[in-house]
């Protein structure tokens, strides 16, 4: 009875350790995957902001901006580019640890595998928020960032937002109005924030305008 005994412990443990090892190896695949598509999207709204815009003879750039159809929308007097069936206002960059990732205009369980996404707010009223996957080369690596991080946020206009990280705290999933809402003593204009390990919380990475 013992050997039977034993024999199903060790049974056990090998298939919780081949469980394990299969977790470890999806994790791995999905965090690759997950890097790959957002290159693949941030590649192209780097070659769209990087298009000429025609001018007619006679005719100021401005003049000519307003006279041209709109081939792309608006969210919240943002401008937005559609790719690969998803809206985008642009990418957020932190150039200290050589992060760029294209942000959707409105964030979904789906649109999070692929890019961060608009959680709340706009940029021209400085209360951006912006949820992101805890993926290795997504939103992970912003729980890790000290206050005075330079943060950047290029927009569809090819207009670039400075920011700077002012603090970090850690949200409970229920605590959405304090997440997305200013209230008396808030000192911030963007916020970034993901899943904290385990996913029980949320982390919230604020960062206030340097460029007002």
């Amino acid at each position: 009875m013992k050997s039977k005994l034993g024999t199903l412990f060790i049974a056990l443990g090998v298939l919780a350790l081949l469980g394990a090892a299969g977790l470890f190896g999806y994790n791995q695949w999905d965090n690759a995957r997950a890097e790959k598509a957002a290159d693949a999207v941030l590649n192209q709204l780097e070659e769209t902001l990087e298009q000429p815009k025609t001018i007619l003879p006679g005719e100021s750039e401005a003049e000519s901006a307003t006279a041209e159809e709109p081939a792309e929308e608006e969210a919240d007097g943002m401008t937005v580019t559609f790719i690969d069936g998803y809206d985008y206002i642009g990418y957020v960059s932190i150039p200290s640890i050589g992060l760029a990732l294209p942000v959707m205009k409105q964030w979904s369980y789906p649109g999070l595998k692929i890019a961060p996404g608009r959680y709340a707010g706009s940029l021209a009223a400085d209360d951006l928020v912006v949820a992101g996957h805890n993926y290795a080369r997504h939103f992970s690596p912003i729980k890790h960032l000290a206050v005075g991080t330079e943060v950047l946020f290029v927009d569809m206009d090819g207009k670039t937002w400075h920011y700077e990280v002012s603090a970090g705290e850690i949200l409970q999933p229920t605590q959405i109005e304090k997440m997305t809402v200013k209230s008396s003593g808030d000192d911030w204009d963007l916020t970034l924030f993901t899943c904290t390990t385990g996913g029980q919380a949320r982390y919230a990475l604020r960062c206030v305008r340097t460029d007002k």
